[in-house]
């Protein structure tokens, strides 16, 4: 008998019977989604939104007269993406929500196997117990809540505590490794506060250190330091044409992201600089943690303020331009897309 080959080509009805035929065994065809599954440009399915903090606000604060901390372990408003609602997802491969914790509450130490980090927008006398140290929890402090360590917060000051909390959980959940551990009862014992910071927060370590991990060993980078650093920087004069001034978070015992899965960065930008575009195969999330201004994602202008949060899916253009000084926090998939060689970039007249 002839192969197909060999003789005329099928008939669409044929080709379709054949699929027909393939289809109780769970096969499919790659020539028919071939070019759906390897575009010829990066194609995510999250969209460029943001959220303004003025009017989110006001709802979490309502969520605590809903719930009660205890209730709900994590007091916690989703940042969902318009096109991935339901899905847990800001971009998508990141997530993002604004957690609340009212004086005198306890939000329970627990561990999971997806990765966290926190950005502090509002907080007085809060404080994390991450694998037993006491972390104090400031304005524009960032805290990372590392895989598998057992973390709780606690606020023992006045007025309400608003993190920015920053998971890896779509990564995670597409290895479906995701689980964790319920709640402990108390904070576990573990080293005293500020030990990690003196251990390996000034740009030195200790003598027997031995980096082990891919995990940052510090819990808690501190917002005038950082704030110093950029400063510093911007006193020499020095700006890159795409981000102005913009550092990178690192693991002090590798130089490495702080996370393996997340990257995290903070930005300045003085007041009347634009950027140029700026295009990545990494996702980023930004909040404004001073100033003003606006950002062109694509072809849509999105103008922010303080602790307002907007989302850049993969491959969409972006650039900056701030009113007056600024200051932008934002955390990204970049990190571990460059350990996989997934990472492509594009600056100014690059991208076309």
């Amino acid at each position: 008998m002839a192969s197909r080959n060999d003789s005329a080509p099928a008939t669409a009805a044929e080709q379709q019977a054949f699929y027909a035929e393939i289809d109780p065994v769970n096969l499919a065809p790659l020539w028919e989604r071939i070019h759906e599954l390897v575009a010829a440009e990066p194609a995510p399915k999250a969209v460029p939104n943001l959220w303004r903090y003025d009017a989110v606000r006001p709802k979490l604060l309502k969520a605590a007269q809903m719930i009660s901390q205890k209730d709900a372990e994590r007091r916690t408003l989703m940042l969902e993406n318009p096109a991935l609602r339901g899905q847990a997802r800001i971009t998508d491969s990141l997530y993002t929500g604004l957690q609340l914790i009212m004086p005198g509450e306890v939000a329970a130490p627990h561990r999971h196997t997806p990765s966290a980090m926190r950005m502090v927008f509002e907080s007085k006398d809060a404080y994390s117990s991450i694998a037993g140290e006491k972390c104090d929890m400031r304005p524009g402090d960032l805290i990372l809540n590392q895989s598998w360590h057992w973390h709780g917060h606690a606020h023992e000051g006045e007025g309400p505590h608003i993190s920015m909390t920053c998971l890896d959980i779509p990564l995670v959940r597409f290895f479906a490794a995701t689980f964790g551990e319920p709640p402990m009862e108390q904070f576990p014992d573990g080293l005293p506060a500020g030990d990690g910071l003196a251990r390996f927060g000034s740009s030195m370590l200790p003598i027997d250190h031995v980096a082990s991990s891919q995990v940052s060993p510090l819990a808690r980078y501190p917002f005038e330091r950082t704030r110093e650093s950029l400063h510093q920087l911007a006193r020499a004069g020095r700006f890159d044409p795409c981000h102005a001034i913009k550092l990178e978070y690192v693991n002090p015992a590798t130089g490495g992201p702080v996370l393996p899965t997340m990257s995290a960065f903070m930005q300045l930008m003085p007041a009347g600089f634009a950027t140029l575009a700026f295009q990545s195969t990494a996702s980023f999330v930004y909040a404004a943690i001073e100033g003003s201004g606006r950002t062109t994602i694509g072809d849509r202008v999105f103008t922010w303020g303080p602790h307002d949060i907007f989302a850049v899916p993969a491959w969409f253009p972006h650039r900056h331009e701030a009113d007056e000084e600024s200051v932008l926090y934002s955390f990204s998939d970049r990190g571990v897309l460059a350990k996989l060689g997934l990472l492509r970039e594009r600056r100014g007249q690059e991208i076309h």
